[in-house]
């Protein structure tokens, strides 16, 4: 097949920002763990934070990153907010990122 046909057949990739935001996240060491942490049950803040060993604020700065792009829920109880992650969200961008890959 000549290169020219070939390129006929090439889809252009119309999420690529979308899925390059969701890789660029979930490429971060502790980003990745969080989830991880989440994905058995939903956690507070403070239990993040002794799982991960880091500081408070650092723990708020990638849980404030996953949640931008909605792969983790927020929820205020009393004065804690609950996190929990959004399966159905990562489902859709797995599924995406599939779809780049098929013939």
């Amino acid at each position: 097949m000549s290169c020219a046909k070939e390129i006929e057949r090439v889809k252009p990739c119309e999420n690529i920002s979308h899925l390059l935001s969701f890789l660029k996240t979930i490429s971060d060491e502790n980003r990745l763990k969080i989830l991880c942490f989440l994905k058995e049950w939903e956690r507070c803040v403070c239990e993040i934070v002794k799982f991960t060993w880091l500081a408070q604020n650092l723990v708020s700065h990638h849980l404030k990153k996953l949640k931008e792009i909605w792969l983790v829920n927020a929820r205020k109880e009393w004065l804690k907010v609950i996190y929990s992650v959004n399966c159905d969200k990562i489902k859709i961008y797995l599924k995406e990122f599939n779809s780049l890959f098929e013939k």
